[in-house]
């Protein structure tokens, strides 16, 4: 019997391209909604140099704390919370989401934003989290396993546009990344 050879994971493009992008893919929920928030930043190379050509998505529970199961995330009708949504960085590196600030989802964590990074280069995405500001480290087991340098990049500032999530590819102060079982770096 013969073993199959692993492949590396699909790089971000400029493969399909033309078919990622959707009519409002960034929008979680409409700007302006109530309780909307903007989760913004921008990410950048090990050498600080933004990256343009990023795709971030993002997961998250809704502000109760309730993991969403609606379907409908590539066909926004304006009121569905599907707690997913996809944005591009534009030349500057910069990337912006508009949602609702995630409730706690399960007891013995703090509320986060899951996000998944695609990028040239990377054989295969990258996995993190945004923590919202002012979150005690000892409320979440993987911000509890972290030392203060590293546990800072998880953790979004509110600024005057929402929630900044800066995302540091690698280097000094690189973002810290996860690994999940079954997953190949």
């Amino acid at each position: 019997m013969s073993t199959l050879t692993p492949t590396p994971g699909q790089t971000i493009g400029p493969f399909f391209g033309y078919a990622l992008p959707f009519d409002r893919d960034s929008e979680l929920v409409p700007p302006g909604s109530p309780g909307a928030v903007r989760l913004h930043g921008t990410v950048t190379d090990g050498a600080g140099v933004a990256v343009p050509d990023a795709l971030l998505e993002i997961w998250q529970a809704d502000a109760e704390g309730a993991i969403p199961t609606a379907t409908g995330s590539l066909h926004r009708d304006g009121w569905t919370f599907t707690g997913w949504g996809r944005a591009s960085t534009d030349r500057e590196g910069r990337y912006s989401f508009t949602t609702v600030e995630p409730g706690v989802s399960q007891a013995g964590s703090a509320p986060f934003f899951a996000v998944t990074v695609f990028a040239r280069g990377l054989l295969n995405r990258l996995f993190t989290r945004a923590y919202l500001p002012g979150v005690q480290p000892a409320s979440d087991p993987l911000l509890a396993a972290l030392d203060d340098e590293r546990r800072d990049t998880l953790i979004a500032e509110a600024d005057e546009l929402g929630l900044r999530f800066d995302i540091r590819l690698q280097g000094d102060r690189e973002t810290v990344f996860l690994r999940f079982p079954g997953h190949r770096p």
